[in-house]
């Protein structure tokens, strides 16, 4: 331990330490308003070494014009009698002649007896001061009024912090975020997440544009969204080399403009296979064929599997066509005495004709789960008279001429969405096609005519 006696210049170089180190200059003031402590920060700033500064009475006549300087030095030594900081902007002259306008927080230095002694001055260039103020801004105003959504993401992939918005796309509080893992919030796509997040952390580039579809966890509804994603790096200033503190994940829902953009492109595509078997079919001497191509055709991107029933003459649903994908279209005889489909009361099919429109139905709905034994979607799709596998099925009457002429059916396999009501209109489309195929064949209810062979084109 040191000796009493060295303690005092231990205490000042210490306290030299500490004023050098500061990264705002420092000058202090004694009642007579002399200069008695300058740090190495303002010699920065302004140039003026401590052996130019220390000791003058005011910045006047130095380190200030002399039309600037008695206000300048009033509204410093002011500060010995009002209470707290005082923040003063003012211009004062660097040692090669520059003007430099600081931003200066004074207040008063107490002395022992507890009156004031003198006052300190702490400043900054004013620029300086509006880069610090203006990102401090930016930090409240993005986890306060930012309508995108903005989460703090640690080391550890877990939200540190999170926004108002964050918290309504991620429908939930915005305390119950905190902490969690993120396969905790989400469902789909949270690898895909995790993988940018550790990315930015490992090599501190951030991907462009990241576009992330994701469910959330606990959603009962299913629904999917698409989050438009950037990334930045959050790394302390304070240490030699940059600290990774985490992640800033800014994200804003685009669910909509995408899910637009998706189903344009599918009807786009979906009609120029119609455009495309229209003039296909037209090239075809047998009606029948043509009516095959148009399946053909519509089952790409579609289905995976199509059906088609003949109503014969009194009524009865008779297979004549079925299409598997990556198979050729199998074309069955009719004849007066075909053995009928064995639909069961209650079929799509059966309630597409009766409705003249269209039915869609899936495994795993309430109504099908209780019909369903055991919830096999081979059962299901069994009792259906649909390929093993089906578990999304669409029924659309068959109409010509103003008389039903069968009904045309497509199925989906597992893997694969539930038809919605575009697929519903595009399937009648395409029935309408079929239906008007198969009347020129003379498949109308009436005599059919001869069909093709197995595989014909």
């Amino acid at each position: 331990m040191q000796p009493f006696d060295a303690q005092p210049k231990g205490d000042e170089q210490l306290l030299a330490a500490l004023l050098d180190g500061m990264e705002a200059g420092l000058c202090a003031f004694d009642r007579d308003g002399v200069i008695t402590h300058w740090n190495a920060e303002a010699v920065r700033i302004l140039g003026w070494p401590p052996e130019e500064a220390v000791g003058r009475r005011g910045f006047g006549g130095w380190a200030a014009r002399a039309a600037d300087s008695r206000g300048i030095d009033a509204r410093l030594m002011a500060a010995m009698d009002a209470p707290g900081r005082q923040v003063h902007e003012f211009a004062l002259l660097t040692k090669d002649g520059r003007r430099v306008l600081i931003r200066a927080q004074a207040a008063a230095v107490a002395g022992a007896d507890g009156r004031p002694a003198g006052v300190y001055c702490a400043f900054s260039e004013v620029h300086a001061q509006i880069d610090l103020e203006r990102s401090i801004a930016l930090s409240e105003s993005l986890f306060a009024d930012a309508s995108w959504g903005v989460m703090l993401i640690d080391a550890d992939l877990r939200p540190a912090l999170a926004n108002r918005r964050a918290a309504e796309l991620l429908h939930s509080g915005r305390d119950a975020l905190l902490g969690r893992p993120l396969g905790d919030l989400l469902d789909q796509g949270v690898e895909e997440l995790e993988n940018a997040l550790q990315h930015v952390l490992a090599e501190g580039v951030s991907p462009s544009g990241t576009e992330v579809w994701i469910s959330l966890r606990g959603d009962e509804t299913g629904a999917r969204y698409c989050w438009r994603s950037g990334f930045v790096l959050l790394g302390s200033p304070l240490g030699e080399e940059p600290v990774p503190l985490g992640v800033g994940w800014l994200f804003t829902d685009v669910t909509a403009q995408r899910t637009l953009e998706q189903q344009s492109a599918r009807i786009r595509f979906r009609y120029q296979q119609l455009h495309r078997a229209d003039r296909a079919a037209a090239e075809c001497e047998n009606p029948l064929e043509g009516a095959v191509l148009h399946l053909d055709f519509a089952l790409a991107g579609f289905a995976d599997h199509a059906l088609v029933d003949l109503a014969d003459p009194a009524g009865r649903l008779i297979r004549i066509i079925t299409t598997p994908e990556g198979e050729a279209p199998l074309v069955l005889p009719v004849a007066g005495n075909a053995i009928p489909v064995g639909y069961e009361p209650g079929h799509p099919v059966l309630q597409a004709v009766e409705r003249l429109g269209t039915v869609r139905t899936s495994f795993g709905t309430p109504e099908v789960a209780e019909q369903a034994p055991r919830g096999r979607t081979d059962v299901w799709a069994a009792g259906r008279r649909w390929p093993a596998g089906t578990e999304h099925g669409l029924a659309t009457v068959l109409r010509s001429r103003g008389r039903t002429v069968g009904a045309l059916t497509f199925l989906r396999g597992s893997g694969r969405r539930l038809f919605d009501r575009a697929d519903a209109a595009y399937a009648e489309d395409v029935a309408a096609r079929v239906a008007m195929a198969l009347d020129l064949a003379g498949l109308s209810g009436t005599e059919p005519a001869a069909p093709l062979p197995r595989g014909e084109r």
